[in-house]
């Protein structure tokens, strides 16, 4: 049930994953107990597809509560309290928490180098998602730097197709654009793109971050038709597999609504800001829940 889960996971398909990671989870409480590795091993996934489904309260709840059994029970450097430990930094990173997501990356990626070594997947997750955070905080070179290093490691270690080094590509395009250096970004994105398509499929998350990131590229670029193109097909799609509430359906809904503004296209622009707004409304009237960060 676990493995199904996981495969609906890496599809991108939320909603199955978690139906079934709930189950586990609370089979694993009761057959082997709170604190068992694989019990904590559950909620972890469970908390992780919370935070891909724009859920982050719920999804930090879980995190923190991993954590404080598995340092108890486990120990401060055990693999499953420093992947928990990671994943609460990228919930925090969802919301716009750099800080918070910096300083537990720090200590993540030094227990990490020290009990894994420098170039273990997991340490390099850390070091890919540490970048990131600087580039929150518009630190560019800092996570430029970050990037690239971590990229040419898996390049050789994983390959240059594995979805680990494709994630970091595309953030390391990432940097590139918020550097208003769009030639670069658009190349390295059309790349990873192509890829990903191949070999992950056209309605992966990822899949669908790199072709929203190359739609900014081209709308920095004054190429509006290309980006309003790209973005129809991400919302589409968004819709289809996440759900029209969802906050990466609805920043892409916003972003093709800014595309129609600038292409003088004001009624469609209008239309599509009022269904952001009303959404949001009522998403917030039923669970209080604001979104934070935005794809």
């Amino acid at each position: 049930m676990s493995d199904l889960a996981s495969t609906f996971s890496d599809q991108g398909r939320w909603k199955e994953a978690e139906v079934l990671e709930v189950q586990v989870m609370e089979k694993k409480k009761r057959v082997l107990g709170q604190k068992h590795p694989d019990t904590l091993a559950s909620m972890s996934r469970l908390a992780s597809t919370y935070t891909h489904q724009g859920r982050w309260k719920k999804a930090e709840e879980l995190f923190v509560q991993v954590i404080e059994t598995a340092k108890r029970v486990l120990g401060q450097e055990h693999p499953t309290t420093l992947t928990s430990l990671s994943n609460l930094a990228s919930t925090y990173t969802s919301e716009g928490r750099w800080k918070e997501a910096e300083e537990l990356l720090m200590q993540v990626m030094e227990t990490e180098k020290r009990v894994l070594g420098q170039e273990h997947p997991n340490t390099l997750t850390s070091m890919s998602s540490l970048a990131s955070t600087f580039r929150g905080q518009g630190r560019w070179k800092e996570a430029e730097g970050l990037h690239v290093q971590v990229m040419e490691t898996e390049k050789r270690v994983l390959g240059q197709e594995h979805p680990n080094t494709l994630i970091n590509v595309s953030n390391l395009a990432s940097t590139y654009t918020n550097q208003g250096r769009w030639k670069e970004a658009e190349e390295l994105l059309v790349r990873i793109t192509e890829t990903n398509k191949r070999v992950l499929g056209q309605d992966h998350p990822n899949t669908l971050i790199n072709m929203s990131n190359l739609a900014w590229t081209y709308t920095n670029q004054g190429r509006w038709k290309e980006a309003g193109e790209l973005l129809m097909q991400v919302m589409e799609t968004r819709k289809r597999i996440l759900g029209q509430e969802h906050p990466f359906t609805l920043t892409t809904v916003r972003n093709l609504a800014w595309i129609y503004q600038n292409q003088g296209r004001w009624k469609e622009a209008e239309e599509l800001k009022e269904l952001v707004l009303q959404t949001r409304k009522c998403v917030l009237d039923q669970d209080g829940q604001h979104y934070g960060g935005v794809l």
